[in-house]
């Protein structure tokens, strides 16, 4: 019985030794994280410029004699066909003109008449030997000369008769006018601007780009939407750019032309260019996202319980948003905050709130 209770005792001694040592590791708890879902756009959203209806040819019009104006027989805004009367001028010293221009004719035809009978008469007498033959070269020269004064005083009076016909402005071809540059008593040069006149038939809207959207301004897909009717967008196409800024804006104007557009779309309408860049969409996700650990660009995408690392190529970096191309799918969930405390084996749980004492 003695012999038996140092057996006993260390028996009783056995279970506090195993309470003393190591207890076994505990599974590390799911860190919570604050995720975003991923959602694609266009690489390049959609920009607006804004204009006004233009006619793509539009032209002053002018009188080709100058003069005072007797009468102006259109006003803004009137639709006019070709060959119609717009204006006229007061003919009096036109008339006179020409008047003195047919009587240079008149006596330019009698100089002739009697150089050519002296030429005549000159020739007979040179073949019968009884002038010099230096005579008879001045009497022919002197016929040419009648000849040629003659053909000129035709051409002066065909001129006057010109110019008489201009003092009534004609359009030129079907249009409207659109402003007025001179009024009825006032004289005009000749040349000088009278009436603008636009053909409807083919407008544009005329916008201002700035010089950083000018390199995508070709590739890009444009449609315009009138102020009157927004509901009904108008197909367009790109015209022309100008070669050279505006000195004063620094912009650059730019021509879409409308070949659909509709009737109601009256020149000096107010419209919108939106223009639509073809490219592949990217992956919008918050900037914080983001993360590098010296092998790239690369964010956390969430997988159940685990942490997925996705290689990505930034396509744009703004103060509070990314957009990204990789492996990246719709609907996918992203880590959106502290993904720098993170690692491949971590154990996450999805979280609704920011929890600012694990993601700080």
């Amino acid at each position: 019985m003695r012999a038996a209770l140092p057996a006993l005792a260390a028996l009783a001694f056995l279970p506090a030794c195993r309470d003393s040592g190591p207890q076994a590791a505990a599974p590390e708890p799911p860190r919570p994280v604050q995720v975003a879902d991923i959602r694609f756009a266009p690489a390049e959203q959609p920009r607006a410029f804004a204009g006004v209806i233009r006619a793509r040819r539009e032209a002053d019009i002018a009188f080709r004699a100058g003069g005072r104006i007797a009468v102006r027989l259109v006003d803004v805004g009137a639709a006019v066909v070709a060959g119609q009367e717009l204006a006229r001028l007061d003919p009096a010293d036109i008339a006179l003109a020409m008047r003195a221009a047919e009587a240079d004719l008149a006596a330019a035809e009698a100089e002739m008449r009697r150089a050519q009978a002296d030429a005549d008469r000159s020739r007979r007498l040179l073949a019968a030997g009884h002038v010099a033959a230096a005579f008879d070269d001045q009497r022919q020269a002197t016929a040419r000369s009648a000849e040629e004064r003659t053909a000129s005083a035709r051409a002066s009076l065909a001129l006057a008769r010109n110019r008489l016909e201009h003092t009534i402005l004609r359009a030129p071809t079907d249009g409207v006018i659109t402003a007025l540059l001179a009024e009825s008593g006032q004289v005009v040069a000749e040349g000088q601007a009278v009436l603008r006149m636009a053909d409807p038939a083919e407008r544009e809207l005329l916008v201002q780009v700035p010089e950083g959207a000018l390199p995508g301004l070709l590739s890009a897909t444009a449609e315009a939407v009138l102020w009157a009717r927004p509901g009904q967008p108008v197909a367009a196409r790109l015209r022309e750019v100008a070669p050279q800024a505006d000195p004063m804006l620094r912009t650059y104007a730019a021509r879409f032309a409308l070949p659909a557009a509709p009737d109601w779309a009256a020149l000096g309408m107010t419209g919108t260019i939106r223009l639509r860049a073809e490219s592949a969409p990217v992956a919008l996700l918050p900037a914080s996202a983001l993360h590098d650990r010296g092998q790239g660009p690369m964010v956390w995408k969430v997988e159940g319980a685990r942490l997925v690392a996705v290689p990505v190529e930034v396509a744009q970096l703004g103060a509070t948003q990314v957009a990204l191309r990789g492996a990246l799918a719709e609907g996918d969930k992203v880590v959106a905050l502290g993904p720098q405390l993170l690692d491949p084996g971590t154990p996450v749980r999805i979280v609704q709130t920011r929890a600012l004492a694990t993601l700080r």
